[in-house]
């Protein structure tokens, strides 16, 4: 069954279902996601970086090519304390403005190299710790997302993009997730990359 829904609103497994496909087109589900952030950026703040051209120039060059995996077309958020070698990564402090790292940290890298668009940085409780971020949660004005991984969660659940990373020390992930009404997956320590 295939969804009426703008592309911006389904879920993360039936956008890879289609883009596998070839229902859809990477560069239409980046446009719908933009287009979605352009209108609820200011009442949600959620990201403290946005690449538009890079992402929309990215699923250009996928739709052109081969699929190169599950996450091929894929738009996703990337919490500003990931390193991303375009674009700045500030660990959500202002000591950090403008820094901007020698490569992409290995998840990033990993994403890249199977499909995944990065849009841009979603906020972070500064260094992750207890200083609340600017992201509203989008259900309810005036009510936290939870942090650390606050601009992820707020994104993800506002439908400006159906992915994107968090960090967990200390409910960083599954807090937010569960204040936004999403699913925040932690996976196992080492599994990825250390």
């Amino acid at each position: 069954m295939t969804s009426n829904r703008p592309l911006n609103e389904l879920d993360a497994s039936e956008l890879a279902r289609r883009l596998q496909r070839r229902d859809i087109t990477a560069e239409e589900v980046v446009r719908a996601c933009l287009a979605r952030i352009e209108e609820r950026e200011p009442a949600v703040q959620a990201w403290t970086h946005l690449a538009p051209d890079a992402a929309l120039a990215q699923a250009r060059e996928l739709d052109r090519g081969a699929l190169r995996g599950p996450l091929h077309g894929m738009p996703i958020g990337v919490k500003d304390l990931f390193d991303t070698v375009d674009m700045p990564t500030c660990y959500g402090s202002p000591i950090y403005a403008g820094h901007q790292p020698a490569a992409d940290a290995a998840a990033v890298a990993l994403c890249r190299a199977v499909g995944g668009i990065v849009l841009g940085k979603t906020v972070t409780t500064e260094f992750a710790t207890f200083h609340p971020g600017k992201t509203h949660n989008p259900h309810r004005a005036g009510h936290t997302p939870g942090g650390s991984s606050s601009g992820s969660a707020g994104a993800v659940a506002d439908c400006m993009g159906p992915l994107a990373f968090g960090t967990q020390t200390a409910a960083s992930v599954i807090r937010p997730a569960a204040f936004c009404g999403i699913v925040g997956f932690k996976p196992s320590y080492g599994s990825s990359s250390r």
